[in-house]
């Protein structure tokens, strides 16, 4: 990973309504440069808008656009050190893909020798040299998307703003496109700003995630960091499948949740105090019946290729846990967490965790559709 340098994008205060509605409730943040920054979030939460402010095809109701410490408001994205590749590439279907390329460079009236060097430059850097006289129809939905990047990349832009490029594409090529796009932002040495609703995408490439929900930001920080200590329960689902379950805080260093008195590594709370416990299916140990803290019956069991997801019915709530060994439906099993793996927080406003029962497991589709409401539990 490179080392970000200074704020190179600084949104301050900014908010946008449209037809009276707000879309961005006066968010504020810094863009460092030479990172791969990503807008995680669920659909409407505005993602696509603040990435159309930072490219000038959008104009804020209050607040201020910066670039390297300067005013942008009332630029042009013309004018702007900034370029966008749009989820729909926008390629020129007339022109081929050497064509589609150079198209920017002609625009800027740049000198022929130096255009047929930069785009041979670009070509070579997506992996489409000996591609130059294809038509742009011709070409698989991967390889328009590099056209797209490069075209994209070719007038040496100081950020590259990419609105869901990979949304067209199928699960195998989206992975390797991944790959692809950090390494071109590496190699390239400037600030990606992408925006996706995809987890998978912002974890594998991101160095700073920013999690939005109804034009807020949530959280910002790196992959791990919003992973292993997300700010509420909402981010905890959005970037990864959770257990959320309702618990109490006994005293520093000691939780109960499902009846059960655990350690775990937080402080900082109240005695007794109502918290949210947060584990990831991953971090459940399967254990015998006999020695378990927490024990319960195997509901179903979904073989996902790099491990089994299985689902357990305990204490009035279902677990999801992802797991190398199999296990029988019916069957009863015990289940541990070590202190590491417990993660506490306080309750959030906005996020279900459904059930009577007060814990449940959360998919991002659920969460991000959910509004708010009550919990119970045992205790």
């Amino acid at each position: 990973m490179r080392v970000a340098e200074s704020a190179i994008i600084s949104l301050k205060d900014i908010v946008v309504e449209y037809d009276g509605v707000r879309v961005l409730n006066g968010i504020s943040l810094d863009i460092r440069d030479k990172e791969f920054v990503t807008f995680l979030g669920p659909s409407g939460c505005g993602k696509t808008t603040t990435l159309r402010i930072i490219g000038g095809f959008a104009e804020p109701s209050a607040g201020d656009v910066c670039f390297d410490g300067d005013r942008i408001n009332d630029l042009p994205p013309h004018r702007r050190k900034v370029n966008t590749v749009f989820q729909k590439y926008a390629l020129f279907p007339h022109l081929n893909v050497y064509e589609n390329v150079e198209f920017g460079l002609k625009i800027s009236k740049v000198e022929a020798g130096e255009r047929r060097r930069r785009v041979r430059e670009m070509l070579s850097l997506v992996n489409l040299t000996g591609f130059e006289t294809r038509g742009v129809n011709q070409l698989s939905g991967g390889q328009q998307q590099r056209v797209a990047i490069a075209r994209a990349l070719v007038n040496h832009p100081r950020v590259l703003l990419l609105d869901e490029p990979l949304g067209a594409l199928d699960l195998k090529l989206r992975k390797e496109m991944q790959s692809e796009l950090k390494r071109i932002q590496q190699s390239m040495g400037i600030t990606f700003v992408y925006v996706t609703h995809d987890q998978e995408e912002a974890l594998t490439m991101s160095d700073t995630v920013i999690v939005m929900k109804d034009g807020n930001i949530l959280q910002t920080g790196t992959p791990q960091d919003i992973y292993n200590e997300p700010v509420n329960a909402f981010v905890a689902d959005f970037i990864g499948e959770s257990n959320i379950i309702k618990g109490y805080m006994l005293r520093d260093y000691r939780v109960e949740f499902a009846g059960v008195e655990f350690d775990c590594v937080d402080a900082g709370f109240g005695e007794n105090e109502d918290v949210e416990v947060v584990i990831r299916p991953e971090d459940i140990k399967i254990i015998p019946p006999e020695d378990a803290p927490i024990v319960g019956v195997v509901e179903s069991i979904i073989f996902k290729g790099v491990h089994y997801e299985i689902t357990v019915g305990a204490h009035g709530r279902q677990w999801l846990i992802h797991t190398t060994r199999s296990e029988e439906e019916d069957t009863k099993i015990g289940m541990n967490v070590l202190p590491d793996d417990i993660h506490i927080m306080r309750p959030s406003s906005g996020v279900v965790s459904g059930g009577a029962a007060g814990g449940a497991v959360l998919s991002a589709e659920t969460a991000a559709g959910l509004t708010g409401g009550g919990r119970g539990a045992d205790r």
